[in-house]
Parts: structure tokens; C-alpha cells; sequence
């Protein structure tokens, strides 16, 4: 999960969060988070060649990237990424309008470009290929763009082929018509999570249940994939619950933490543990309840 800022917790999720252990000094960010319990072997990070093959089932045999399409708006310092993929309410008939324009450019350049599902485009390269570093999109998001475009001589071509796509993208007469109808344009693309996919994907959990396309997508190559339900449920096992999109903290206590601790409390669960992407990690146990001199937390995050 993702802290929830200055969030008061309730008092018995304080009491309980401040008699609990805490490790920090992790390393944060999400894809530090989601490799503590999902192991890619090698250990590499083919976000779209993960992603392609889960929602293709034809990644084998390529390299892949991302290349998503997003909203570029410019300003007084250069231009700024406002939002990448679902973000931007596509649908199959955005895929199907803008996507032909694009194949020329693509298909000239050796790397084929097309959309399983709209809101995630694919360039398929050859397995050998060589990419430089790209910027995952969360990392971008609001940011100057030009901060985070591929750099050095492997980036020069990358920052090319952005350019002629931005300029097919502006002139098409389709953006004209979302615009028209109240939704903003796409008007460019984001390369990001290069690479093949992994010999293997291990995990120390029974199950992981996530709906964010990432994770889902490492759970499904390590078998291990399930939607994420409503609300807690002990099930059987080791389980992982990635709650990254939650946002609001009386639902995150009220479906989550509050029977996640009548769990521990029961004995039906042996510990809970709340994994932050700031790489800071808390573990509640049954046995911490006679830690009568630990004052409540006063946040979610608090230390």
C-alpha cells in the first residue's frame, strides 16, 4: 500500500499500529515494493514484456516495450506529462482510430505497434535489442518531460521517433473529435519496461490479489494471480492483498485493517503486515496486545 498522509487512524487501529513492529530503511518506490514478493529470475524489471504476455499470451520470443499512449501539455518551461493510459479514458475505438496512423513510423523503424487492450500499447523489438533507461510513468507524472527522456546515444534515436509520433498524434483529425467531446487529447506516447520476459517468477505467497496491471501481471507468470476482492478474507495461506490504489482511509480500515485484526485477534491469521512503498514495513502479531506502554500511532504513517 501507499501511505495515506496526515490520516487519523481510529483508535483501536492506532493502539494496534503503535504496539506493532516496525523495520524501515527498505528500499521505497513501488517496484522496490512488489520485488520484496515477486522474484523475477534474472532479476530484471520486462514490466511490458510481463504485462504483453498477460494480456497477449504471445510475448516468447521478443523483446517488448511500452509505449503508452498520454497527455503532454506544454508550458512556460518546456512540457509536462499529465496522464498515461487509463488515465485518459481510452477505449477500443481510440486504439482502432490512432493506432494505424502510427504503424508507418513504427514499422519503418523494425518494431511493430499495436494495443491487445487500449489503454496499453506494445512495441515488439528483437530479442537482442539494446534500450536505454526509461522513466516508468509514476515517476514522471506532473514532472518536466524533458527530465525524463531516454539520454545518450541509444536515447537519441528513441527521442527521435517521440518527436514524429508526437507530430502524427497532434495533427490527427480523432483528437479533434475527443477534444470536442470534452476529452483531452492524446498526444503522445510513453516508452517505458523494455525488456524480455524472465526465465521464471517466484513468490513466497499463496496467492497475490491485486486488479493493477504490474502486479497482476508478475502474479500471473508466477501462478499466483487473483483478483482483488472487496475486503479482507484470511482464505487459506500466505496471502498478498496490494491495496495501491486505495486512497481513502475510513474504506482502508473499515474492508481492511479492522478485519485483518479481528483475524490476528482470532488466531485465524498468525501476522499482519503492512508493506509501504516508502520501504518502511509493520508487522502486528497477537502477542503485541500487552504492550500496554506503546502510545497509539498518530498516523498511518507514523513511526
Amino acid at each position: 500500500m501507499r501511505r495515506l498522509g496526515a490520516a487519523a487512524p481510529s483508535a483501536p487501529v492506532a493502539t494496534a499500529l503503535g504496539r506493532g513492529d516496525l523495520r524501515i530503511g527498505l528500499d521505497a518506490g513501488r517496484r522496490a515494493q512488489l520485488l520484496r514478493h515477486l522474484h523475477p529470475v534474472p532479476q530484471h524489471w520486462p514490466v511490458a514484456a510481463l504485462t504483453r504476455q498477460r494480456d497477449a499470451g504471445d510475448a516468447a520470443g521478443a523483446a517488448w516495450l511500452r509505449a503508452d499512449p498520454c497527455r503532454v501539455q506544454p508550458d512556460i518551461n518546456g512540457a509536462r506529462l499529465l496522464a498515461v493510459g487509463e488515465g485518459l479514458g481510452l477505449d477500443a475505438q481510440d486504439a482502432a482510430q490512432l493506432l494505424p496512423a502510427l504503424k508507418p513510423l513504427f514499422g519503418d523503424a523494425g518494431m511493430p505497434i499495436d494495443a491487445p487492450v487500449p489503454t496499453r500499447w506494445y512495441l515488439r523489438l528483437p530479442p537482442s535489442s539494446s534500450l536505454p533507461a526509461f522513466t516508468e510513468p509514476d515517476d514522471a507524472l506532473g514532472a518536466d518531460l524533458f527530465e525524463h527522456l531516454a539520454q545518450g546515444p541509444e536515447g537519441r534515436r528513441w527521442r527521435s521517433l517521440l518527436s514524429e509520433a508526437q507530430v502524427v498524434l497532434h495533427n490527427h483529425p480523432w483528437n479533434a473529435r475527443r477534444q470536442e467531446a470534452g476529452r483531452p487529447a492524446i498526444n503522445s506516447l510513453w516508452f517505458w519496461g523494455g525488456g524480455v520476459l524472465p526465465d521464471h517468477v517466484g513468490s513466497d505467497h499463496a496467492q497475490v490479489c491485486s486488479d493493477e496491471d504490474v502486479a497482476g501481471a508478475l502474479a500471473s507468470a508466477a501462478g499466483v494471480a487473483r483478483p482483488l476482492p472487496a475486503r479482507f478474507d484470511a482464505g487459506g495461506g500466505d496471502l498478498l492483498f496490494d491495496l495501491v490504489a486505495l486512497r481513502d482511509a475510513a474504506t482502508l480500515e473499515r474492508d481492511w485493517l479492522l478485519p485483518a485484526l479481528d483475524a490476528v485477534r482470532a488466531r485465524a491469521l498468525d501476522a499482519l503486515h503492512l508493506d509501504f512503498a516508502d520501504g518502511s514495513v509493520r508487522t502486528l502479531t497477537r502477542g503485541q496486545r500487552w504492550r500496554f506502554w506503546r502510545r497509539p500511532a498518530s498516523g498511518f504513517a507514523s513511526a
